[in-house]
């Protein structure tokens, strides 16, 4: 017998069907007449026949035609929701699909899996768990470990020793001692009260990194979690059952209790959940959709779930992932921005690095030369200002190798320090399988992480500061020698005077944002947790300030190709000439002015997608082959000092000859 899951008014109804005949119409009046029932007031109804209704489907919020059957327009256990003509959406309501969920219009099941084992891990890895790419299982090595840690709290529950978390309170009430027969109660009561949190709920690819990285650390074997219930949540990742979790409420330090404590109230079928399947619904209703049972906690599971850094982490891995990417794009449209300002390569001149040899410092020189050394790339533009009267350029121009190639360097720092902390046991206590004891420390603490997105935040910030500056000289006739803001009849049209103030906007935004969190602390529990991290903060502002590093780029891209458009017919360099391309298969040029925002957020997405490294990325890579005798192909986290050893004559560019 088919049966759906009904919201009503903030209520969620089971709703068997007795017949797959019986129409949608029937359906939302049995639902309605069950809401009715159990309100004290008939929920201000006389009869279920007044209520007039319409009824859409939680998934992709399609309208249901009220004359379907059910039969032919739902599938068994589908979750659909009742709308009551009048009735105004309460501002606390919970949408019944979470923000960017559109993305998920397109989501299918994954056949492929990731083995975990808590110490492999990588960041793309986790970036890619997030977006639904693949499904988990465990190591054989892995089960065994768990199943050793596991026998060690099996037998401290037995002979009842009196041991931090798993036989006594938390925080301030560690010296209490809880009676054998009421340690299940202590966990469960653990996660409720700990799932405090406030905010709007992470998207689902956030939620699915944390869910994934707290079961990659659980599988390391040190967290004392029993193999039964590590499977089961595994089994929750792999449905995609995703419990709403509150972004803000973490101190980072013990651990990010409160967002982990929400993730954990799912699992054991309290709380909101959501899947592509069935949008925001009770968590029992949606595990129970996906053939799932809410997971018991024995003694020490709750606590295992909800005791690590895994919320900082999770988050910094996306943070770290998406400044990788814009650093490297940002290369190329500053390489842009430079050829329709007709600048100069030869402050890219390998001598110049090899003399002051920071690493990103080198490749970034060696990226520029890659897209515009006119030896392998000629390039019209270039030519016909080879012979000006110009000796160097801006800093914004000739200091790139410099700006960009710190971002570069501290990016790489990050993201060391980031694996490192996706693949550590970061529990308290921890279960030490070999020594058959556990031992409480501070692994917890999330300062490691929240020090290094505060660095990160700061540091790729810069591409964005000196892309704000080039988006100026391109803007202003009186520096780039093209029409006041890039559009023909100025003052009838506008151009990209705003599309300036809104980088300049973010800008000043992210000036805020780059104050580091992890230099404050406040006190907790009772003067128990007396220094904390903020590492919660420190992510989530690290991946607001990447964005908005994402989104001035976006713009300078934008003025770039329309730079170009007012130097034709005269081309650049053939891999820059891809990437005006590509820009122009999602955005026109501006003849006239025109709503921008979408354009923007048109070359953002690029950007975010990484199709402008795409574009540029074999060029560059055929460069170093032809250059550097037995390269190898550079990693976002090392770079090589290997572009230091191409002569300087490969360098030289016949660009302002007169510099000669």
């Amino acid at each position: 017998m088919p049966r759906y899951t009904v919201h009503v008014r903030g209520e969620w109804l089971a709703v068997p069907c007795l017949s797959s005949t019986n129409t949608i119409e029937w359906l939302g009046k049995e639902a309605v007449r069950r809401y009715m029932k159990n309100k004290p007031d008939n929920g201000g109804f006389a009869s279920v026949e007044e209520v007039k209704f319409y009824i859409r489907r939680c998934k992709g919020l399609g309208l249901l035609d009220l004359d379907d059957t059910v039969g032919d327009a739902l599938e068994d256990n589908e979750f659909v929701e009742v709308v009551i003509e009048g009735d105004i959406m309460s501002p606390d309501f919970i949408p019944s699909q979470p923000e960017g969920v559109h993305l998920y219009s397109k989501y299918r099941e994954p056949e492929q899996y990731i083995s975990l084992d808590g110490n492999s891990l990588s960041t793309e890895d986790l970036v890619n768990l997030g977006k639904g790419l693949y499904k988990i299982k465990l190591t054989p090595e892995a089960e065994i470990k768990v199943k050793k840690s596991r026998e060690v709290i099996e037998r401290i529950v037995k002979e009842q020793t009196v041991v931090y978390g798993i036989t006594t309170g938390f925080g301030k009430f560690a010296r209490t001692v809880i009676p054998k027969s009421n340690l299940r109660e202590l966990q469960v009561n653990l996660v409720r009260s700990h799932s405090a949190g406030v905010g709007k709920p992470l998207t689902p690819e956030r939620t699915r990194m944390l869910l994934a990285l707290r079961i990659n650390v659980l599988a390391k074997g040190y967290s004392g979690i029993s193999l039964e219930t590590l499977q089961q949540v595994i089994e929750v990742f792999n449905a995609s059952c995703l419990p709403y979790i509150p972004e803000k409420g973490t101190v980072g330090a013990s651990g990010d209790l409160a967002p982990l404590s929400h993730l954990a109230l799912g699992l054991i079928g309290e709380g909101k959940m959501w899947s592509p399947k069935s949008g925001w619904a009770d968590a029992k209703y949606v595990l129970e959709a996906h053939g799932l049972k809410p997971i018991t906690l024995k003694p020490k599971e709750g606590l295992a779930l909800i005791n690590g850094t895994q919320m900082i982490t999770s988050l910094g891995c996306e943070a770290v992932e998406r400044a990788g990417a814009i650093a490297r794009q940002a290369d190329i449209i500053a390489a842009l921005t430079l050829e329709v300002l007709k600048g100069t390569t030869r402050a890219f001149d390998t001598d110049i690095h090899a003399v002051r040899p920071h690493r990103g410092q080198a490749e970034v020189a060696f990226r520029f030369r890659s897209l515009l050394d006119s030896d392998h790339h000629p390039s019209e533009i270039a030519e016909s200002h080879r012979f000006c009267d110009r000796v160097q350029d801006a800093y914004t121009m000739r200091c790139c190798p410099q700006v960009h190639g710190i971002v570069n360097d501290t990016i790489a720092f990050v993201k060391d320090i980031i694996t490192t902390e996706i693949n550590s046991a970061t529990d308290n206590p921890m279960v030490f399988a070999e020594r058959e004891e556990t031992i409480s420390g501070g692994n917890f603490h999330g300062e490691y992480p929240a020090k290094a997105l505060d660095y990160l935040a700061i540091g790729v910030h810069e591409l964005a500061a000196i892309s704000e500056r080039r988006i100026e000289r391109l803007c202003n006739p009186s520096l780039s020698e093209l029409p006041a803001f890039l559009v023909t009849e100025g003052g009838l049209n506008s151009g990209f005077m705003i599309a300036h103030c809104t980088a300049a906007a973010l800008v000043s935004e992210n000036k805020a944002l780059c104050h580091p969190s992890s230099v404050d602390s406040l006190s907790t529990s009772a003067a128990t947790e007396d220094h904390v991290s903020m590492g919660g903060w420190a992510a989530r502002k690290a991946l607001r300030v990447v964005e908005h590093v994402e989104q001035v780029l976006a713009i300078e891209l934008l003025a770039a190709c329309q730079g170009i458009e007012f130097l034709r017919p005269l081309r650049t360099t053939t891999p820059l000439e891809k990437v005006y391309d590509l820009v122009r298969s999602v955005v026109r040029p501006w003849i006239k002015d025109r709503f921008m925002a979408p354009d923007i957020e048109a070359a953002h997405r690029l950007l975010v997608e990484q199709k402008v490294w795409e574009v540029a990325k074999p060029y560059i890579e055929k460069y170093r082959r032809e250059h550097i005798p037995e390269s190898r192909p550079i990693s976002p986290t090392a770079f090589s000092l290997g572009s230091l050893r191409m002569s300087a004559d490969d360098s030289h560019d016949h660009r302002h000859e007169n510099e000669l």
